[in-house]
């Protein structure tokens, strides 16, 4: 009896869900490509490795249960759901995240996107998809011959107007699905993140002004700000590390010393050239607050985040100061 083959299917890049493993089974032996146009060089590519048919899901009716698996193009609405609720792996060409109505029937056991022709492979490893032998290049162009002669088959069997219309079709439909996927994933970063931060900060803005620490510790550093050697231990104290995010949403420090050495600076009692240190100086806790937001919105890992938060902010001891004396350097002839 021959060893059955089994295909590993894998995430493209930004893509989402699997790996995906894929194999005939007593009924289920068609690979179904639901792209329009005829069979899409993924679908080709997986049953040929798999020995077995391809079948354009548009043009020939293909039962749930022969499905292998369902090769589609969907860029986020009902497709995409569609075939993992039928129970049926789903392979997406387009990098997408669960979407749609449908949404809760996808998860990365059932539904894989962004896939390409470099991301199917023997699940063994016996016969990989395009040899790793092959330069970057040369296995552009063997992708890309893949894909004409399946293109040319294609169109050997589509009369010219109906394979220009398709083409226009995929065209238009990847313009789109790419700007609806990018929209979707911009709402979702300002649920997820931004407004959970503003919400954050708010609080945080609120406690400093109620409890009034915000203005003892500004009224306090006041002395500090008439000289050089003042301001490089404003901001060493501005940037300590158990300090800098509280200070950094209520930006207190940086109102009321910038307000004091306006006024100062105005009348005369304290040298222009201040300034730009001063400037340095009172802002070195800025952005403290939003180091693990930051690090969040681009998808650190927990273990990257726990390090580099106290990393950042240890740092700012080290760059305040140090800003705040080439702010001085620079301020030679400035005014």
């Amino acid at each position: 009896m021959a060893e059955r083959k089994v295909v590993r299917v894998t995430k493209g890049r930004s893509g989402w869900g699997g790996p995906l493993l894929l194999a005939e089974s007593d009924t289920r032996k068609i690979v179904a490509s639901v792209t329009g146009g005829g069979i899409h060089p993924v679908a080709q590519r997986i049953a040929d490795l798999l020995g077995v048919e391809a079948r354009d899901g548009f043009s020939t009716k293909v039962e749930v249960s022969e499905m292998i698996c369902a090769v589609i193009d969907c860029g986020g609405t009902a497709r995409c759901g569609v075939y993992p609720k039928l129970g049926v792996l789903t392979i997406d060409l387009h990098a997408i995240t669960p979407s749609g109505p449908l949404m809760k029937f996808m998860n990365e056991e059932n539904f894989v996107s962004g896939v390409k022709l470099e991301d199917i492979a023997m699940a063994d490893g016996s016969t990989p998809p395009l040899p790793v032998t092959l330069t970057r290049d040369e296995r552009k162009a063997e992708v890309k011959a893949i894909k004409e002669e399946v293109n040319r088959e294609m169109a050997s069997k589509q009369s010219p107007v109906v394979a220009l219309i398709t083409k226009l079709g995929r065209a238009v439909g990847g313009v789109v699905g790419a700007f609806y996927q990018a929209g979707r994933e911009s709402v979702d970063i300002v649920i997820k993140n931004v407004l959970p931060f503003m919400a954050f900060i708010s609080m945080m803005i609120g406690l400093i002004l109620y409890t009034g620490v915000g203005n003892v510790i500004a009224e306090a550093v006041k002395p500090l700000s008439g000289n050089l050697l003042g301001m490089v231990v404003l901001s060493f104290i501005a940037a300590i590390p158990f300090l800098s995010p509280v200070l950094g949403p209520g930006a207190v420090i940086a109102q009321v010393v910038g307000v004091l050495l306006g006024v100062e600076i105005g009348a005369g009692r304290l040298a222009p050239s201040m300034a730009l240190p001063a400037l340095f100086a009172i802002n070195a806790q800025v952005g403290a607050d939003f180091v693990p937001v930051g690090l969040t919105l681009a998808e650190a890992e927990p273990k990257t985040v726990e390090i580099g938060v106290p990393a950042v902010l240890f740092s700012r001891l080290i760059t305040g100061p140090i800003s705040v004396v080439i702010a001085y350097l620079f301020s030679f002839g400035l005014y």
